[in-house]
């Protein structure tokens, strides 16, 4: 995605902003998209579950810039992460942090030689798990029942067991098609994470990036390609960011007798509840989702912006911190909850990230 810079019209909204003074080591004030310098160009690549709300976050910045031009491809969160490694992106995109083992000074090629990067938590929203199965227009699954689909393990849409949590509902006795994606996905990560947590006795394997190639089902390149797999195939089921699958049937998750549907407030409560991962340092905000909070949809995305501690000029470290700075306030936390139905940071956490973004160099 490439959106190019507004009409000269839009330059008052701009001049209203009137931070084209700052200095280059000056953030962003919360709740607003900063002046930024005319010409500057900003590239960030990764999450697709993130792509309706980076839009709306450029278009946001773009018209209170007039000028600055802002490139966010929505290639999945694996090519984010590899674009910001050999600095051919300023900022990823990515729905899991960065692993302890990715971290590490000298490892970015866009940063100082002694910075490492952030882990920016900016979006939070549920994983859908997403379904197309003729004459049925809701579905319930427990845990295990939706483990043992993804598995393989349940084959046939009228097993017994998906018949035991939907009582009432002719189920087809056609085999069951389930979808996964074909990339490096975060989404898959945390969907799987979400498995092995809640399932663990028939989800045995650890969270992953890449589907699990023992497993197999069949594969879609991205969120857009497993909504398109499971809308167009017949008896699917697939997961995907809820907001980029409304018109999709969506499964009820019965978790310890407590039904959970994938709302955005459902979505929310898991960030709270969650520490961050231990040992990083002060302004690092990588979270150890608990994915058994109490009343939490567990199946949840958290996408992260990765940034440098320190970049390489102090140029570019602004345009970053008014950029992220924005999408991490009230007013961007908000304009993404209408254009894409996330859950916004809370009050407290959106001040972590004030924080971290303040620290960048």
């Amino acid at each position: 995605m490439r959106i190019t810079p507004f009409a000269s019209s839009l330059v008052a909204l701009a001049a209203a902003v009137s931070l084209a003074g700052c200095a280059a080591n000056e953030a962003a004030p919360a709740g607003s998209a900063a002046a930024t310098s005319s010409g500057a160009t900003l590239t960030g690549k990764g999450s697709s579950a993130m792509k309706a709300a980076q839009e709306k976050w450029v278009a946001d910045f773009q018209t209170a810039n007039s000028g600055v031009t802002v490139n966010y491809s929505p290639e999945g969160s694996g090519a984010g992460r590899s674009a910001f490694i050999a600095g051919a992106a300023q900022f990823a995109g990515s729905d899991r942090a960065l692993k302890d083992e990715e971290m590490g000074a000298g490892k970015f090629a866009g940063c100082a030689a002694d910075s490492s990067a952030l882990n920016l938590p900016v979006y939070v929203s549920p994983i859908a798990i997403i379904f197309n199965i003729e004459g049925v227009d809701s579905l319930t699954l427990d845990p295990a029942t939706a483990a043992g689909i993804f598995a393989g393990k349940i084959t046939t849409w009228n097993d017994p067991a998906i018949a035991k949590t939907n009582p009432g509902v002719t189920l087809p006795d056609g085999n069951i098609t389930a979808v996964h994606r074909a990339d490096d996905s975060g989404t898959t990560s945390n969907f799987t994470d979400t498995l092995n947590a809640l399932a663990p006795t028939v989800w045995t394997e650890a969270a992953s990036d890449a589907w699990p190639a023992a497993i197999g089902g069949e594969a879609a390149t991205g969120t857009s390609g497993v909504v398109g797999a499971v809308t167009n195939g017949t008896n699917t089921i697939g997961y995907a960011d809820a907001s980029q699958a409304a018109k999709l049937g969506h499964v009820t998750l019965l978790v310890d007798g407590k039904k959970l549907t994938p709302t955005a407030d459902a979505a929310s409560k898991i960030v709270d509840a969650s520490p961050l991962v231990k040992g990083r340092a002060t302004n690092d905000l990588a979270l150890k989702l608990d994915r058994t909070s109490e009343g939490a949809y567990p199946a949840v995305l958290v996408s992260y912006v990765i940034v440098c501690e320190t970049y390489q000029d102090s140029a570019t470290a602004k345009l970053v911190k008014d950029y992220v700075g924005y999408i991490a306030s009230s007013a961007g936390q908000q304009s993404a909850a209408t254009a894409a139905g996330s859950a916004p940071l809370s009050s407290a956490f959106q001040a972590k990230v004030k924080a971290a973004v303040d620290s960048i160099k």
